[in-house]
């Protein structure tokens, strides 16, 4: 095994909580980041575009105002933190290699909007809208929309203007012009694609107009304990499984301690998750988003409260696509789909 690097890797979840964030001594250099801004750095290159934006951790994903820079989540620096915010979020943003360039390729379209203040530009304004719209605390988009490009989790370019340029210049960098062209054939969304294609090509070579660089909240300056932090962070997110549908999760899935040695219902769902998908696949847009959304939900309950699998297989998955689909549509026309930016 290898040697800890840090002596806070070896204590326990209720020691580390206690450590505070400038503590952490955590670094980019020599971790799984390191070549993923290479490669973003790379992608640049190749499009002849004079920027290479500078990487620092702080709490969240972000590019601050005017900056020339990326803030990083300080967990993705080390798996043991990794493994903490999935424990305390449900989630890890940009905890796969993929995630990760997806999202280094939007922020560096909000350095690129910096670097040569494209909110500026009337054509930009015309196509995308106003960056000085107001940023809502909370969104509802529509999946069905061809408008947009869908590029990260949860239709994020319908966001906001600010948004929709950084997504939409992430996919022309990430992917080549046949690609998207293809895959947005005959979308609105590729007059924006084609726009900035084209945008892109006349920045070649052209030197910045900004090179601020800021490092704002820095891990290294955060007095802040990890537990302060996830306090926060959970106060500002709904991270529990809700608890509505316990009664139909335990008269198909059995807590009788008798049937501990069936498989854990929850391990089951995961295993069997593609053909229940397959028995109610006729949702579409929105009612899939929100299938999928339910779905997580009702195998993350039903994990807490360590419902066993106890009975014929064919039936629990029939049953269950039964219960997913009516709590599907529930969900959709009770509560319908907004996110918190």
């Amino acid at each position: 095994m290898e040697a800890p690097r840090f002596a806070w890797e070896t204590l326990g979840e209720e020691e580390l909580l206690d450590v505070r964030l400038r503590e952490l001594g955590l670094r980019i250099e020599g971790t799984w980041l390191e070549p993923a801004i290479e490669k973003l750095h790379r992608e640049l290159a190749r499009r002849h575009l004079a920027i290479r934006p500078y990487a620092w951790l702080s709490t969240q994903w972000f590019v601050p105002r005017g900056a020339t820079g990326i803030a990083i989540p300080f967990y993705l620096a080390h798996p043991r933190l990794m493994q903490l915010e999935r424990k305390k979020m449900r989630d890890v943003e940009g905890g796969t290699k993929v995630e990760l360039m997806k999202i280094l390729r939007h922020e560096s379209g909000h350095v690129l909007d910096n670097a040569f203040v494209l909110g500026r530009d009337a054509r930009v304004r015309a196509l995308f809208g106003k960056w000085t719209t107001r940023y809502p605390k909370q969104y509802r988009p529509n999946p069905a929309s061809r408008r947009f490009v869908q590029h990260l989790r949860l239709y994020y370019a319908q966001a906001h203007p600010h948004e929709d340029f950084a997504e939409t210049f992430a996919v022309v960098l990430g992917a080549r012009r046949a690609t998207w062209q293809k895959q947005y054939f005959d979308w609105p969304a590729l007059e924006k694609l084609e726009f900035v294609d084209a945008l892109l090509r006349e920045l070649r070579d052209r030197k910045p107009r900004r090179r601020k660089k800021v490092q704002t909240e820095a891990i290294g300056t955060l007095d802040m304990t990890l537990r302060e932090y996830y306090e926060k962070k959970q106060s500002q997110y709904d991270v529990s499984f809700p608890t509505t549908w316990d009664g139909d999760l335990k008269r198909l899935f059995s807590d009788d301690p008798r049937d501990r040695q069936h498989e854990l219902a929850s391990r089951f769902l995961r295993r069997n998750r593609a053909e229940i998908r397959g028995l109610v696949s006729n949702f579409t847009g929105e009612f899939q988003y929100t299938r999928e959304q339910v779905f997580h939900d009702l195998i993350g309950r039903s994990r807490e409260l360590k419902l066993r699998a106890a009975g014929p297989e064919s039936r629990l998955k029939m049953e269950f696509a039964i219960l997913l689909t009516v709590t599907t549509m529930d969900v959709h026309y009770r509560r319908r789909n907004t996110f918190a930016l």
